[in-house]
């Protein structure tokens, strides 16, 4: 026995291990296979939004600025063919047309002058006093005054601050001027300090030479100059997208795009951490989920198969009650038809001996026995002899009656009759127990059409029970008949008993099969489910209701027809009229 109970125990530890890995195994890898993809396939596309975010930016403010500069260069041009086909006074035209210039730009143009082909400006129109001022050194000069049109650099100059000139080669009078333009560079960096996401982004343009053409607060690397002074990365002024990292170790993004009209680069620089900083919370919250959701698997997979295992204990536990309670109603059924077959054997002898008895006393009588002393002994004797012999054939007649399994023919029964012989038949059981029956039965009660042996299984076991219940304190057993006002055409049978009563958890499982309070191999748990059955079948029903230290009723619903009582009342009629006869 005890090397069964290891042997189980083994068992049941094996089965949790292999529970344990199975679910394991079956929870964490479709988990950490959907969380890696969707971890991936999020963070794919969210930089791919990001770079696309970025670079339409950039892209966009660069031919923002590039229709800026545009816009300025076609002014200039426009003035420079009016200078060329009216012929104005030099310092009329400029006063005009910046007047012009401003009323329609505001401050966007600063001031006008013409430079002949020596550098000499020698008409000016605006805050500083330029006239006559030496351009023939300056490099815009140099490049300027070798094509048709040409944008500067921004660069300090004569007057101490940033700018950057447009200027225009003209002809008059046979000689080549230069109509330029100084363009204000606040105007002209607020297109540019509009770019600015998140904390650290910023935009800013440089030259080919990697010179910075607006204001900003971010140093330069050489690597990002060496970059932006590679054409190559510009072809059809794609827009490039990379990512750096400076000395520090820092890294960012880092986005160019090539201006159109001027050989200038817009740059816009990001700290990684802060473009991605949205997608860094998200990954931290996903990552959380994740623990979460390991944490869980880990907990179900650790109680979930120990608890599967308790579950398959108990059952086992009640798999091998229910064996031996079915072993002990095979031995009690058994039992059943041995005490049957031994009440057969009884009854031919009892028959025996009460017809020998009847025998003698006839004998008697026709003897002339009148002077025989011991003759009203002899008479006494025969009668007791004849009165118990029909005791035992009752006896052995009613318990044949109970034990007969196939007996389920329908026949028309007297309820209180059927109870009263059953009473006697339990009475020797109950006084034994110091318990009590009392009967209660209604007058009138009808006849109905049942098994009698089924009905007396019915009876016998309910109070058998009863009788069980108060074995060790005794107590009182009411049964009671009566019509049901309730239920039409119901007879109420009730048993009732002052014992322990029954808990009540266990009053909605009291008529499962197997299922009993009893200590083992004192009750199958078969007899009340067996009860329910009978019941159902004759078309009633049963319930119980029950309260611990108080007692506990059973209820029986049994269906009858009027005609049957109607019959039965014309039978004894018919009976009673035969006997005056």
């Amino acid at each position: 026995m005890e090397q069964t109970l290891a042997d189980r125990d083994l068992f049941y530890q094996v089965l949790i291990r292999k529970i344990t890995v199975l679910l394991m195994v079956i929870s964490f890898l479709p988990l950490m296979v959907i969380t890696g993809t969707l971890f991936y396939r999020f963070n794919l596309t969210y930089t791919e939004k990001i770079q696309a975010h970025i670079s339409e930016l950039v892209q966009r403010h660069s031919q923002n600025i590039d229709t800026f500069l545009l816009e300025k260069l076609g002014n200039i041009r426009y003035l420079a063919h009016q200078f060329e086909t009216k012929q104005h006074t030099p310092k009329v035209f400029l006063q005009k047309h910046l007047k012009m210039l401003k009323k329609e730009y505001g401050d966007v143009f600063t001031d006008l002058g013409l430079i002949n082909k020596s550098g000499i400006q020698f008409s000016y129109e605006g805050p500083f006093k330029f006239e006559n001022a030496d351009y023939s050194n300056a490099q815009w000069f140099k490049k300027a005054i070798d094509k048709p049109f040409y944008i500067s650099d921004v660069f300090v100059g004569l007057r101490g601050h940033p700018h950057f000139i447009i200027a225009v080669k003209i002809q008059s009078n046979g000689s080549d001027y230069i109509l330029r333009s100084t363009i204000n560079f606040t105007a002209f960096n607020f297109l540019v300090e509009n770019i600015h996401i998140g904390k650290t982004g910023i935009a800013f343009i440089i030259n080919s030479e990697g010179r910075l053409q607006t204001k900003t607060d971010i140093g330069l690397k050489q690597s990002i100059i060496t970059s932006m002074l590679d054409r190559n990365c510009y072809k059809n002024n794609e827009t490039v997208f990379a990512k750096k990292q400076d000395a520090s170790g820092n890294k960012y993004l880092c986005v160019t795009s090539m201006l159109k009209n001027i050989d200038w680069v817009m740059v816009f620089r990001q700290d990684l951490n802060d473009a991605f900083r949205d997608l860094r919370k998200t990954q931290i919250l996903t990552l959380g989920i994740f623990l979460l959701g390991c944490i869980a698997i880990l907990f179900v997979s650790f109680t979930l198969p120990r608890n599967i295992v308790k579950l398959i204990s108990k059952a086992d536990t009640k798999s091998e009650a229910m064996t031996k309670q079915v072993v002990e109603s095979g031995k009690l059924a058994t039992i059943g038809e041995l005490a049957a077959g031994i009440a057969h054997e009884i009854n031919n002898p009892v028959a025996i001996m009460v017809e020998e008895a009847g025998w003698i006393e006839d004998l008697l009588g026709e003897e002339d026995l009148k002077e025989c002393e011991n003759l009203d002994e002899f008479t006494r004797a025969l009668k007791q002899i004849n009165t118990q012999g029909k005791r035992c054939k009752e006896i052995t007649h009613k318990l044949l009656s109970f034990a007969r399994k196939t007996d389920s023919t329908v026949n028309d029964v007297q309820i209180n009759d059927a109870i009263k012989e059953m009473v006697i038949l339990t009475g020797k059981m109950a006084n034994y127990n110091n318990v009590i029956i009392e009967t209660k039965f209604q007058e009138g009660i009808p006849y109905i059409q049942i098994s009698p042996s089924e009905l007396q299984q019915v009876i016998i076991n309910l109070i058998n029970n009863a009788i069980d219940a108060m074995e060790k304190s005794g107590g009182t057993i009411i049964i009671e008949t009566k019509i049901s006002r309730i239920e039409k055409n119901h007879l109420v049978i009730s048993i009732e008993d002052n014992g322990p009563g029954i808990a009540k958890d266990n009053l909605d499982r009291i008529f499962d099969p197997f299922f009993t309070t009893k200590a083992v191999g004192k009750g199958t748990g078969l007899g009340l489910s067996i009860c329910y059955g009978i019941i159902q079948k004759m078309g009633g029903k049963i319930d119980v209701h029950s309260q611990v230290s108080i007692g506990t009723k059973f209820r029986i619903w049994i269906p009858f027809q009027e005609n049957i009582i109607e019959n039965k009342d014309n039978e004894k009629e018919s009976d009673k009229q035969g006997e005056l006869t």
